[in-house]
């Protein structure tokens, strides 16, 4: 029987690139997004790779629709042993153009939706004494950015979500690790959010995201994917894709000096 892996956020960018690796490496792939045309692609090309493909319309944030693709996956396979939450969004904008349901929408798709995931499945890795959860969390689970306070926060949430976890679940033969990676150059920006004072704000906030996809600091979904497989392969604790892991060492070795860079950065826009 061949390993399977849940992966959420599957119909495109980091999500997509996962799967086809996965598939690559044998594995039958369970895929979870709520954009179910560009899911049935994926799938089809997975199987075009020989392996199975169960393709579901899921709102990770949505406890219900959780429970049911845990439900149907284990009744198609039988198993799973690998889980990656990665389905995510983004929202940047200063803390007070940030609204009560921008919180809840952010905090339900980047924290609740691993949450429910998790809570589905702990219980049959714990049954046999085995499975690996990754958890896809960010640059900004690592160090704080600016206007990205709700963001920040619901990754900073997944990392400790993940800390903990791997303290609980270890003994009992679980691998849990996070990855973390910075700007993805992917269609990352479909789903992005941005919050301003008026339109002129918000645009340029959309033209210095564009201008970070294209930058150095960038990282391919392929690139985030290799990195996920290799903690997975290594039973690496973290992994920091990329440039990323640059910003974050510089945060951790002069947290004070990159705080007073990126708050005068803030005062010059």
């Amino acid at each position: 029987m061949a390993p399977t892996v849940l992966i959420t956020g599957a119909s495109q960018g980091t999500g997509k690139a996962t799967a086809l690796l996965f598939a690559q490496q044998g594995y039958d792939i369970i895929m979870a997004a709520r954009q179910v045309d560009r899911l049935t692609e994926v799938a089809t090309q997975v199987q075009q790779m020989g392996r199975q493909a169960l393709a579901m319309g899921t709102d990770v944030g949505n406890p219900e629709q959780v429970e049911h693709l845990c439900r149907e996956a284990l009744k198609v396979y039988g198993q799973i042993d690998v889980l990656i939450n990665n389905a995510g969004i983004c929202l940047s904008g200063p803390i007070q153009e940030t609204s009560r349901q921008d919180w809840q929408r952010i905090m339900d798709t980047n924290f609740w939706g691993y949450v429910y995931t998790i809570e589905q499945l702990v219980p049959h890795f714990i049954a046999r004494g085995k499975g690996t959860i990754v958890n896809v969390g960010s640059l900004g689970g690592k160090m704080p950015l600016p206007k990205m306070t709700a963001y920040c926060a619901s990754k900073y949430a997944v990392t400790g979500l993940t800390e903990t976890l791997r303290l609980e679940l270890a003994p009992l033969g679980i691998q849990v690790c996070a990855i973390h990676p910075g700007v993805i150059k992917s269609d990352f920006m479909e789903r992005a959010m941005f919050r301003g004072e008026d339109d002129k704000a918000v645009s340029g906030m959309r033209e210095q995201m564009d201008r970070a996809i294209a930058s150095f600091w960038a990282s391919q979904p392929e690139e985030i994917a290799a990195a996920i497989w290799d903690a997975l392969k290594q039973g690496k604790d973290e992994a920091i894709v990329g440039p990323a892991w640059m910003a974050t060492e510089a945060y951790r070795l002069f947290p004070g000096a990159v705080q007073w860079a990126m708050s005068s950065q803030v005062k010059r826009s």
